[in-house]
């Protein structure tokens, strides 16, 4: 039993420390978090400044914060629409099916109706 407590011990103590080494992404997120505490953002620019940055490259997160321009309410342009998306057949089907359904449809007679729709088209 003795003979046991120290291999153990040692495995033990080589598994803890690997469970406290900081791992890229950690090390990369505070970068990240320092770059946009020095340039004062707040809000959404904060989140879209940390999404650049945690996106790039680890030798361009250096360069990031001066690539990144700070976007203030003032300048933030007057409409953000994201640009839509082409819908797939089956989508273009559903909202087609959801269109035309009759009003007041709810639970089992909801999904009879949208399984008859999508199997007639």
């Amino acid at each position: 039993m003795k003979m046991l407590r120290i291999p153990l011990l040692l495995i033990g103590l080589l598994l803890c420390s690997q469970g406290f080494a900081a791992t890229a992404q950690q090390s990369k997120m505070s970068t990240c978090n320092a770059d946009a505490k020095t340039q004062n953002l707040a809000g959404d620019a904060r989140k879209a400044f940390m999404s650049n940055c945690l996106k790039a490259a680890p030798a361009a997160a250096a360069t990031a914060p001066a690539a990144t321009p700070a976007v203030t309410p003032a300048t933030k342009p007057a409409t953000t629409a994201a640009p839509a998306k082409a819908l797939t057949p089956q989508q273009q089907k559903m909202k087609d099916c959801n269109a035309n359904r009759p009003q007041g449809l709810k639970g089992d007679a909801y999904k009879t109706y949208i399984s008859n729709c999508l199997k007639k088209k």
